[in-house]
């Protein structure tokens, strides 16, 4: 809990003074991330033994007085509420659909100082619709075929398009991606690129990889918004457009 509560700290440091509502009421930073874990919990779901689904998009419906503050600090502090939903998750070990996204929405009907979390598990950052019973399903789209995407790690915001079948990361510098990180092997983790589809292959690594926050025993499937942990060194497995990729 140490990093978590020291993320917290510079997080109500930071927007201490976003939210004030009329009257003197105010929404606290703090608050809202401690809801948000707790949305995360509460709608989790055991699939597999050791396998649990977590929500991955939260909306944070705040009042206008409050949403008006927000939007000054929209950004930021959604990408704070962000690191601290990854850091439960992990801490967890809760499976993750996608990428984790944190949004703000104005609600009419609440007060000032007050404040709703919803929670979704989405695929790729897209929250799952919501449909009430008696409204048919809509018609099926017409078949496409699907654009062809780049597969791209995202290494504390160094972006590097994987352009080959097989790329090792690791602390030597004879990794085709070297990670300066004490707590990676020599030869860590292998991207493989199987067709359409991309898998972490762990090479033996004394600390082990982590996807989502499991750990990889043998392989595991990389998805759009994948998260890859190996040591203390984060990543984003994405697939972009093939203009927006990175290095190789």
């Amino acid at each position: 809990m140490g990093l978590i509560d020291n993320v917290e700290r510079g997080l109500e440091k930071l927007v201490t003074s976003v939210f004030r509502g009329a009257g003197g009421s105010e929404v606290k930073p703090v608050e809202i991330a401690s809801r948000l874990r707790n949305s995360m919990d509460a709608k989790s779901l055991t699939i597999a033994q050791g396998r649990t689904l977590a929500p991955n998009h939260f909306t944070i419906r705040l009042s206008d007085p409050d949403f008006a503050k927000a939007r000054e600090w929209g950004a930021p502090l959604a990408q704070e509420l962000c690191g601290i939903a990854a850091e439960h998750a992990r801490s967890q070990r809760y499976t993750l659909q996608g990428a984790i996204e944190v949004n703000f929405r104005k609600d009419v009907e609440l007060k000032g100082g007050v404040f709703e979390v919803d929670a979704d598990i989405s695929e790729a950052g897209r929250p799952a619709a919501r449909q009430s019973p008696a409204t048919p399903p809509p018609p099926p789209a017409p078949p496409r075929e699907p654009a062809k995407m780049q597969p791209v790690l995202d290494i504390a915001g160094q972006r590097y398009a994987l352009n080959h079948a097989s790329i090792i990361l690791g602390r030597s510098a004879d990794a085709d991606i070297p990670v300066e990180d004490p707590g990676v092997s020599r030869k860590h983790l292998k991207i493989e690129q199987r067709g359409t589809r991309t898998w972490a292959v762990d090479l033996g690594s004394t600390n082990g990889s982590f996807v989502n926050g499991q750990r990889v025993v043998g392989e595991s499937e990389l998805f759009d918004g994948s998260n890859l942990t190996m040591g203390q060194t984060r990543i984003i497995f994405r697939l972009l457009p093939p203009a927006q990729g990175g290095r190789a």
